[in-house]
């Protein structure tokens, strides 16, 4: 898998992007990406994250609140009250409003840096 950031991929596709948390996104897209580590794409039609394997996804269709899904097995290990799911390769975490974004940026910062810390380079 060629791993290439592509931030002007993900702007575009954010600015076409008619959401009500659209502002919300972005402030997602920004904690994640303030791991120097994480590098981004458009990948499923939705910005999504990686390291070395594939991460996280915003999943954009969802209206109501931000979706973000931890898709890398490696998040099952990791413990925090915002990460939802008995899945056995995945977890998510949901944003319904900027008060909750800025509420849990600490705890996002905290499971990334977790993360990208389990995955084998």
């Amino acid at each position: 898998m060629k791993n290439e950031n592509n931030t002007a991929e993900v702007n575009a596709f954010l600015k076409q992007l008619a959401h009500p948390l659209h502002a919300e996104i972005e402030a997602v897209r920004a904690i994640i990406k303030s791991n120097s580590k994480i590098a981004e794409r458009v990948k499923w039609n939705a910005p999504s994250f990686f390291y070395t394997d594939d991460l996280a996804t915003i999943h954009v269709k969802a209206r109501q609140h931000v979706h973000l899904i931890f898709h890398h097995p490696a998040i099952v290990s990791i413990q925090s009250e915002f990460l939802e799911g008995d899945y056995k390769d995945r977890r998510m975490m949901y944003f319904e409003s900027m008060k909750e974004v800025k509420a849990r940026k600490k705890e996002l910062t905290r499971i990334i840096k977790e993360l990208v810390a389990l995955v084998k380079e």
